[in-house]
Parts: C-alpha cells; structure tokens; sequence
C-alpha cells in the first residue's frame, strides 16, 4: 500500500492525523497534512483506509 496525498486539496481539518496518527501529522504552519510514512505495513491498513474515508475534501488515495 502506498499512501497519497494531495495537499493542495487539504483543508487542514485533521481527521486523518486522529484516526492514523502513525502515518500523518499536521504543519505548524498552515495545519495540512504531512505524510509521515509514504509505505505504511498491513497492521497499518485498517487505519489508514478508515483516514482515506473520513477526509472531508478527499486529499487521500490509495495505491495498492
């Protein structure tokens, strides 16, 4: 699994920083997402896929 993320899309509203924070964080400076593991493992995955579903604006894809 390879995570993307489109930070011109971002609205900087958190959710996948709350329901993965082992793979995403936010700026300090303008509070959009920061990808903190590009290739994250399979216990990982549930996780990350629920951060894809809750992204308000839909800054986050998959690729398998």
């Amino acid at each position: 699994m390879r995570v993307i993320v489109d930070k011109e899309r971002c609205v900087a509203a958190g959710s996948c920083v709350i329901t993965s924070p082992a793979v995403f964080d936010q700026d300090d400076v303008d509070g959009k997402v920061v990808l903190l593991i590009e290739t994250p493992d399979d216990k990982l995955r549930d996780e990350v896929l629920e951060s894809v579903n809750v992204c308000p604006v839909a800054a986050l894809s998959i690729a398998d």
